[in-house]
């Protein structure tokens, strides 16, 4: 499906299915709701996947990555030599978030959707990396729509493969960067406010990033109604890609699950394109990015883990994965009082 046909295929989660979840839950042999959070993440996903029946057996961890020109400013420590260098070892399993998916049994896919040079990774590449954003626009706004459709595509395809639950990762330097430039837009914030050391810059370094971004943003005005706007102007290939899995989940009633900072500016651009896909998102963690709680705040979203990551790559995501996988077995699995010949509990008043 292209972008508009997408978000015209997004509708809301299944209340019905949530509904009959919540008493499958309640029916347990166990203490009422005495899985806190964890028995709401299984209803979000019942009403979903428009079944009480839950199912999240087959994941994957779609692993976005491209480069940035806003890197030749010094906003970064490292070169962006490093994407490719990452993204690749993404296949031989020595990057961090390959090792998480084979302990949580999860397959990933890193994509090539903007790398500077070419790479032994799937290839979707709609640039050799975006423009400075100091300078220009990121990119076109047709590049920008390109890299929305690619994660449509792959989301449309893994649902296709039988996967049952996507998370959202990115690998590209500069991209706290452009996603910092972004969620100061979204969220009408100084720039100031929404941009942290990245993958460890100086104070001067840090500085210099702020100065960067509070000018492109001055220079090409990006509209903060018009989220294809920020995209093209301020943003990132990596963060269109993720941004187009979200919406693709969306249509395809598969839940997905965003990481850190990066990938919840994605959900934020998607829930903006079309506010239902709300009902599809799950957050995994707290970056350690100083905005980070002010995204998940925009989202409506109450992360599972508080562990001052700020790796990327989708190891937040990945490793709530064993979290939810263990919550979805006791929900299929466990006996309810009735099989046991129990007296329910019933809610207090």
């Amino acid at each position: 499906m292209n972008l508009q046909e997408t978000l015209d295929a997004i509708r809301p989660a299944d209340e019905g299915a949530r509904a009959a979840s919540w008493k499958h839950w309640d029916a347990i042999a166990k203490p009422l709701r005495s899985l806190g959070r964890l028995e709401t993440v299984i209803t979000q996903i019942a009403a979903v996947q428009g079944s009480p029946r839950v199912d999240i057996g087959k994941k994957a961890l779609i692993t976005m990555c491209a480069d940035n020109g806003v890197v030749a400013e010094g906003v970064t420590q490292t070169g962006q030599e490093v994407t490719a260098q990452v993204a690749e070892n993404f296949l031989s399993e020595k990057a961090t978030a390959a090792i998480l998916c084979r302990k949580a049994g999860a397959d990933i896919f890193p994509i090539d959707i903007g790398i500077y040079r070419d790479t032994c990774i799937r290839n979707c590449k709609v640039s050799y990396g975006t423009k400075n954003m100091a300078k220009e626009p990121a990119m076109s706004r047709e590049d920008a729509v390109r890299a929305l459709e690619i994660g449509i595509m792959l989301a449309e395809e893994k649902h296709s493969e039988g996967y049952r639950l996507l998370a959202t990762g990115e690998m590209g330097i500069g991209n706290t960067t452009t996603s910092s430039a972004i969620a100061s837009v979204l969220l009408d914030r100084p720039v100031e406010d929404m941009t942290g050391r990245g993958a460890g810059l100086s104070s001067e370094g840090l500085k210099r990033k702020i100065r960067t971004i509070r000018n492109a943003i001055a220079k090409h005005n990006p509209d903060p109604n018009d989220p294809v706007d920020v995209l093209a102007k301020v943003g990132g290939l990596d963060i269109a890609g993720m941004t187009g899995v979200f919406l693709g989940g969306a249509a395809m009633h598969m839940p997905v699950v965003t990481d850190g900072f990066i990938s919840n500016v994605a959900a934020l651009l998607a829930v903006r394109m079309c506010p239902d896909v709300s009902d599809y998102i799950i957050a995994s963690h707290v970056s350690k990015e100083p905005a980070a709680h002010l995204l998940l705040e925009a989202l409506g979203k109450d992360a599972f883990l508080t562990c001052d990551m700020c790796l990327g790559e989708g190891t937040g995501a990945v490793m709530l994965f064993p979290l939810l996988d263990m919550a979805c077995e006791v929900y299929n699995c466990m006996a309810t009082f009735a099989e046991n010949d129990i007296e329910a509990y019933v809610p207090l008043t």
